[in-house]
């Protein structure tokens, strides 16, 4: 039976009107419905969507939902919908949408309290009349900050700035019993309690307090399966009144670790360091006149610039440096200096800069590994499959992002990640499946070794004991 044929199905149980008629209710008639084609959460389909227009009517799904033994996945963009494992059951699809807004942005603020169904680009746009900014770019783009929190998803500036989670000031969510929990560095809660209050949190902690933001990050990460975000509180800045990317061309991975060690041995405290190694493309070997029309006014033009013998460039190391003009620009010449004679400083982004390396349909692994070992990781996933593999990310902090086809086996995957892990375990790195083709996903291991698991599996037996909240969605099938 397909995935949609088993949700039409199960809505025709006794009871399945009488659910819907109270998600009418709650949510309203035009924001509750049985679902469609659409509503998938990594290829299973669920049974009903609800939207609900606010925090309490969110609690009253979730009641709903703890009453008739339902289980919930929340939902924003849906932009990483299809990441990670698929999820035992998915009855209601909970989309945050209606979760939007910047509910608390006093003027000159350091913090703003916003929803967890506000798109990113919203929020900095908003925050921008203001001259400020969340220091998160995450790539996905549409993306919501729940949707960004719920997969601790960050981009270029998690060199400086860390992940998203890192930049949590304070955090309301509904557990799984639909209470509305209120959680920050105090651990204050004035929406409900402070958090997990019984016994079982000193396991999870080691304390007999809480800290409430050790509750909040757990829910980084989580992909809605410990409790939904409801709003976030973070930390904003002022916008930079300067930005330069200072791009050099890399032949190979351990050219890449050497520049790494000396961007940062330079202390020029640069906002990202990201490296793009896209599979090569082969340039022409015989050498271009520059009168030629096809290269005329492009003297840089590899058929015209690159000497006899010299190899293509493999790819771009570019280095972000922010703050006030004449400090951004002292220290862009020191960079050059560093990096060589063929580094160029510009004012705009290259193309690929806060993008993802894989598209549809590929297997996208995410590779974390410290970054003296960046590149024995990258030769061990190219020797693994044979050829190279476009690699994009964030060099400065040793985590990238790569690519494999969607066509290759499942079997071939297994063995590639076999290879990688094998190399990456003595190294104290890891690699996740990010994303993957259903036959792949059903096959291989997404997740490898993972040493916070007993940690995690504590967590879901406390906050969600009934595995209600997007069961199987975390490592270990939780």
């Amino acid at each position: 039976m397909t995935g949609m044929a088993a949700a039409a199905s199960s809505t025709d149980r006794p009871g399945a009107l009488e659910i819907t008629r109270r998600l009418a209710e709650i949510c309203g008639p035009p924001f509750a419905r049985f679902a469609g084609p659409a509503d998938e959460v990594a290829g299973r389909t669920a049974r009903w969507v609800a939207v609900p227009g606010g925090p309490h009517a969110a609690a009253e799904v979730l009641r709903l939902a703890a009453a008739h033994q339902l289980t919930v996945v929340p939902r924003g963009a849906g932009t990483k919908i299809d990441w990670g494992a698929a999820p035992a059951q998915v009855d209601i699809m909970l989309d945050t949408g209606r979760l939007a807004g910047i509910w608390h942005e006093p003027q000159g603020s350091p913090v703003a309290e916003i929803g967890a169904g506000t798109p990113l680009r919203a929020v900095q746009a908003t925050l921008d009349r203001t001259g400020q900014r969340l220091p998160i770019d995450a790539p996905s783009p549409g993306a919501t900050l729940g949707g960004v929190l719920a997969a601790d998803e960050a981009g270029p500036l998690r060199h400086r700035h860390g992940s998203p989670c890192a930049q949590l000031v304070g955090v309301r969510y509904l557990d799984a019993d639909g209470e509305l929990v209120s959680l920050d560095a105090a651990g204050t809660a004035p929406h409900g309690r402070a958090g997990p209050a019984s016994g079982g949190a000193a396991a999870l902690f080691g304390a007999a307090q809480v800290p409430g933001l050790d509750v909040a990050r757990l829910l980084c990460g989580s992909q809605g399966g410990l409790g939904v975000l409801v709003s976030a509180t973070m930390r904003v800045q002022a916008v930079p009144a300067s930005r330069v990317w200072v791009t050099r061309p890399v032949w190979t991975p351990l050219e890449v670790h050497d520049l790494v060690r000396a961007i940062l041995a330079a202390r020029l405290d640069p906002a990202a360091v990201e490296l793009d190694l896209p599979v090569p493309v082969l340039l022409p070997r015989r050498r271009v006149h520059p009168d030629h029309p096809s290269v005329v006014h492009r003297p840089g033009h590899p058929s015209v610039a690159r000497r006899a013998g010299e190899p293509a460039a493999a790819g771009s190391l570019v280095v972000l440096l922010e703050g006030g003009p004449a400090d951004v620009a002292e220290r862009a010449d020191r960079l050059v200096a560093v990096l060589g004679g063929e580094t160029v400083v510009g004012h705009a982004a290259p193309e690929w800069w806060g993008h993802y390396p894989f598209g549809p349909g590929d297997t996208a692994l995410r590779i974390e590994v410290p970054i003296n070992d960046l590149h024995a990781a990258v030769y061990a996933l190219r020797d693994a499959a044979g050829t190279p593999v476009p690699v994009r990310g964030s060099a400065g902090v040793g985590t990238v992002h790569a690519a494999l086809p969607g066509s290759l086996p499942p079997d071939r995957v297994a063995s590639i990640l076999a290879a990688v892990r094998g190399v990456l375990l003595a190294r104290q790195g890891r690699c996740v499946v990010v994303a993957a083709p259903a036959p792949v996903r059903r096959v291989v291991d997404l997740w490898g070794e993972l040493p916070t698991l007993p940690r995690l599996r504590a967590a879901k037996a406390h906050l969600d004991p009934h595995q209600r909240l997007a069961p199987g969605r975390l490592p270990g099938g939780l």
